[in-house]
């Protein structure tokens, strides 16, 4: 009877499969999903829904379809081999997978080596570049300069650079005894010379005021220079274009287009206007037009000095050369090489001495007939700025990012005095007496007077006006600022 019962309900399930098989699909009714088999045979037995009891045919009916999804594995690890099979497929998948792994990596590294391979040559190749380049610069900085660009009036500048023409040491000697000054001495009627009467006292200096500045003219300048009358103002800035800018009238009267390079200093030569640019360029220019170009230098010409006779012009560059030029005909006295950069120059008032501030910390004097070294002076830096008083016989000079201005005496070849303006220094100028020395800086400008009668220095005047450049006015009555702007403000007594 078992047994009966037992095949009956095996039967019964096998029909439940089939029928299972053949109707798999799920019918929407009345939004309710229903299997298909049974709602079919509950809608043709009742005529209705089974759940709202709504009247519904079996044509009402909607089958949905279900998306076909993977079967799981079926239950076959129920014995030793075949967990064995499993394990072994698994095995394999892990050591292939392990393979795959080794093979990219050793791929992978081989890659990592080649790269590292071509960054070491790349690394040899630019240090192998540098220091040619470094061996190239020393080379040109020992060589003489045979000859520079004609200018565009088409007269031929010739570079010497063994010693200066006789006709130019006439007219230094000339001016030598201009100033009463014997062979190979300073001169000492300059420290006897009378001060003028309208010339500015330290009482005078102290009322001085800033005015309303100028607009910005040429952003990134670091040179101003005033023509002899005190109304034009030479200045330039970075986008190599210098203008000439009327005090009184408060504008630019003339623009004057270097080409490329920035503007590195500027100086008046007469009525002439001199630049000096980051390209190596020297360039004179009247009445906006370009009347002599030199390109003696190889890299920036930093600096420009006018000698006391007028129209003598040196230069200096980072070529580790200063260079002599005849502005009056156009022509390139001389090109003396030094042993070290040269970012700033100054003839001495005299003429017979030119000094030069180099990148090594030393402050070169050079014969200016002869081009020898006169005299070197020891700083702690680069030397940034520097100027000759006009009582002949002391030097201010100033390092970079310093503070302090050092004033060297001539005839000892020691530092006299330390002044102390506790912010940073640029630009630096004695005025004609020699009694004031003007200092200007990123947090403003100073003057430095120094007393003969009691020997000591004081300070009247300290003003917050952001310089890169400063100049005095006629009779040291103003003080003329240029800002990294290129903006000219005007300090005077009002």
């Amino acid at each position: 009877m078992e047994i009966g019962i037992s095949y009956q309900v095996e039967n019964e399930f096998e029909k439940l499969q089939r029928r299972s098989k053949a109707t798999s699909s799920a019918m929407l009714c009345a939004r309710n999903v229903f299997e298909k088999r049974l709602a079919e045979e509950y809608i043709s037995e009742h005529g209705k829904e089974p759940i709202t009891g709504e009247e519904h045919t079996v044509e009402d009916l909607v089958e949905l379809k279900s998306a076909r999804i993977a079967r799981p594995r079926p239950p076959t690890l129920t014995s030793i081999p075949s967990l064995l099979g499993v394990f072994q497929e698994e095995w394999d998948a892990l050591a292939l997978e392990t393979f795959t792994l080794r093979q990219t990596l050793a791929q992978t590294r081989q890659e990592l080596s080649t790269a590292l391979y071509q960054h070491d040559a790349a690394v040899r190749v630019i240090a192998r570049l540098r220091k040619e380049r470094d061996e190239a610069r020393d080379a040109l900085s020992k060589i003489s300069v045979g000859a520079s660009r004609a200018p565009p009036a088409g007269d031929a500048m010739q570079v010497d650079s063994t010693g200066l023409p006789e006709g130019v040491i006439s007219r230094i000697e000339e001016t030598q005894e201009k100033y009463g000054l014997p062979k190979n001495l300073l001169s000492k009627t300059r420290r006897k010379r009378p001060i003028p009467e309208d010339w500015a006292t330290g009482e005078t200096i102290q009322e001085f005021k800033p005015s309303s500045p100028s607009e910005a003219l040429y952003p990134g300048g670091h040179s101003i220079s005033l023509n002899s009358s005190g109304e034009l103002a030479l200045v330039g800035g970075t986008d190599g274009v210098a203008g000439i800018y009327s005090l009184p009238e408060k504008r630019v009267v003339a623009s004057l287009k270097s080409g490329s390079g920035s503007i590195t200093d500027s100086a008046w030569v007469g009525d002439k206007a001199v630049i000096a640019t980051s390209t190596g360029a020297v360039k004179a220019f009247e009445n906006e037009s370009e009347a002599a170009s030199f390109n003696v230098h190889a890299g920036t010409a930093a600096a420009l000095a006018v000698h006391p006779t007028g129209d003598i012009v040196a230069s200096v560059g980072i070529d580790k050369s200063y260079t002599l030029y005849d502005i009056s005909s156009s022509s390139v006295i001389t090109q003396i090489f030094t042993d070290a950069a040269l970012s700033c120059v100054k003839f001495h008032p005299d003429g017979h001495l030119l000094a030069a501030g180099g990148a090594d910390g030393q402050i070169k004097i050079f014969d200016v007939k002869s081009g020898t070294s006169a005299a070197t002076f020891d700083m702690s830096g680069p030397i940034k700025a520097l100027y000759f008083s006009e009582n002949g016989t002391w030097l201010a000079a100033v390092t970079k990012d310093s503070s302090d201005i050092s004033v060297w005496d001539l005839r000892k070849s020691t530092v006299v005095k330390v002044l102390e303006t506790g912010s940073r220094v640029d630009s630096i100028s004695w005025d004609y007496t020699g009694q004031f020395l003007l200092t200007g800086g990123p947090n403003g400008i100073t003057v430095q007077q120094y007393s003969k009668a009691s020997k000591s220095w004081t300070e009247p005047l300290r003003s917050a006006v952001p310089s890169t450049a400063v100049a005095w006015g006629p009779s040291a009555q103003s003080i003329l600022s240029l800002n990294g702007d290129g903006v000219i403000v005007s300090v005077s007594a009002q």
